[in-house]
This record gives C-alpha cells, structure tokens and sequence, in this order.
C-alpha cells in the first residue's frame, strides 16, 4: 500500500485536490474537520492506494464533494473560513514526496470566481464534456489555419 500522487489547489471558498489514479476502484473519501482520508484500488493491478491527510485549515466536511473519472479522482474541500489563504494543503511544514502544486489551476485572489465550482458540478454533465472535448480542438484547428 502507497500514497496516490495528488496536485492541490487553493481558490477563495474551496480547496482542491486531484488524486491521480487511472481506473480506480472502490473509491473512498471521508471528509472530516481537519483531515482528509482517500483511499482506493488503481491501475489494471488494483494496486491499493492510501492518503491521509491533516489538512492546513479545517473544512466543511458536509459541503465537500469528490469525482471519479477515469484518470483520477477530484475532491471539492469546501473551506470553513471563505477567503482564507491556504499557503500550503498540510498542518506539517514536511515535504511530501506524492503531493504537489497545481500551478495550471492556481489563480490569484482578485481573478477567483464562483465559476470553479460550478465547472465541478458539471462534470456528471455529458455536454459539457462534449463542449469541451468537441469545441477545443476545433478551436485550435481554426487558430493553426490562420497561423499556416
């Protein structure tokens, strides 16, 4: 049994965190105050995967969510002080070699919106995944023909 690599993000109202496990199974999350458990079974092995997770801040834990797609599992940790800087996921100060930053997804506090949580509703959404599987690539399509 071993950690599941994961990247974190922080917004104004929400903290997210993204275990990277493909064909996960048997997915469990339990949200608590200051702490966070995930566990699963990953791969074509069905590796068992464990994190646990004293968290920097407490969270709501009856308003917090997660996701399971393919490739990984997305939890929704809702803060339970909006507008609270997280500088770091975890109470220790400690390096851990399976957590990192997403820096893809962080944003500053004056561009934050409520807009990322309602992209994370819409993920059960079957067209929003056809927009956005369907619409960029023809978007970059259309940006590569008037480059050439």
């Amino acid at each position: 049994m071993q950690p599941a690599s994961a990247k974190w993000y922080d917004r104004r109202d929400y903290v997210f965190i993204e275990f990277c496990v493909e064909d996960s199974k048997d997915v469990n999350v339990n949200f608590e105050k200051s702490k966070l458990t995930f566990s699963c079974l990953g791969g074509s092995d069905n590796f068992k995967h464990l994190n646990e997770i004293d968290l920097f801040h407490c969270i709501d834990p009856n308003d917090s969510k997660h996701k399971r797609t393919d490739r990984s599992i997305l939890c929704c940790l809702r803060k339970g002080e909006s507008g609270q800087s997280w500088p770091r996921l975890t109470k220790e100060r400690a390096k851990l070699n399976w957590l990192s930053v997403d820096f893809n997804n962080w944003k500053d506090w004056e561009d934050d919106s409520d807009e990322d949580m309602s992209n994370f509703d819409r993920f059960s959404e079957v067209s929003y995944f056809k927009c956005i599987l369907l619409s960029l690539p023809v978007h970059f399509c259309v940006v590569n023909l008037i480059w050439f």
